[in-house]
C-alpha cells in the first residue's frame, strides 16, 4: 500500500486501523488449519443453490442439494452430484428450515462444508453455531457476527467501533 503521498494524521489513521482489523482477526482465528473440501451440501433451493453448484463444479468440489418433497423436480435438484430429501411430510419453508434433518443429511453422507445459500437459514445464528457443534464446517460468517448483524443497533455499534464511516443516525432503536 502506497501512502506517502498523505498526511502523517491519515497515514497514522490507516496504520492504526490495520493494526486494529488484524489485532480483531486474530481474536477470530486462534488455530488455521488446512484440510480441503471435497463436498458441499447447500441448504437452500432455486438460483442461489445452482450458483454454488456451479463455484463446486468449478473447483471440483462434490456438491449435495436438499430438497422438499414438492422441489423433487427443480432444475436445483438436478444440478446437483447428489440430492437428498428433507422433511417429509412438510411443506417447503418448513422442510428447509428443520435444522436437525440437514445436519443428519449431511452427516451420513460426509459433507465437509455447509453453504446457508440466503434466506432461510442464512440470518440464523443457531443454525451456524449447529452445523460447527456437529463438526461440519459453515460457509459464512461465525455465530456471533450472524447474530451481531441480526441486531442493528449492535452492528451499527460494530461498525463504528471497527472505525466505518456510517451515515449520522439516531443512536438507538
Amino acid at each position: 500500500m502506497i501512502i506517502s503521498n498523505v498526511s502523517g494524521s491519515v497515514r497514522n489513521h490507516v496504520r492504526n486501523q490495520f493494526i486494529a482489523l488484524s489485532i480483531s482477526r486474530a481474536r477470530y482465528s486462534s488455530k488455521v488449519e488446512y484440510k480441503p473440501i471435497r463436498s458441499v451440501l447447500v441448504a437452500n433451493r432455486g438460483e442461489i443453490a445452482i450458483r454454488v453448484f456451479r463455484a463446486c463444479n468449478e473447483l471440483g468440489i462434490k456438491s449435495v442439494a436438499i430438497y422438499s418433497e414438492q422441489d423433487k423436480m427443480h432444475m436445483h435438484r438436478l444440478k446437483a452430484d447428489e440430492s437428498y430429501l428433507v422433511g417429509k411430510g412438510k411443506a417447503p419453508v418448513e422442510a428447509y428450515l428443520d435444522i436437525p434433518e440437514i445436519i443428519r443429511i449431511a452427516k451420513e453422507n460426509d459433507v465437509d462444508a455447509i453453504h446457508p445459500g440466503y434466506g432461510f437459514l442464512s440470518e440464523r445464528s443457531d443454525f451456524a453455531q449447529a452445523v460447527i457443534d456437529a463438526g461440519i464446517r459453515f460457509i459464512g460468517p461465525t455465530p456471533h457476527v450472524v447474530q451481531q448483524m441480526g441486531d442493528k443497533v449492535a452492528a451499527r455499534q460494530a461498525a463504528i467501533d471497527a472505525g466505518v464511516p456510517i451515515v449520522a443516525g439516531t443512536p438507538g432503536p
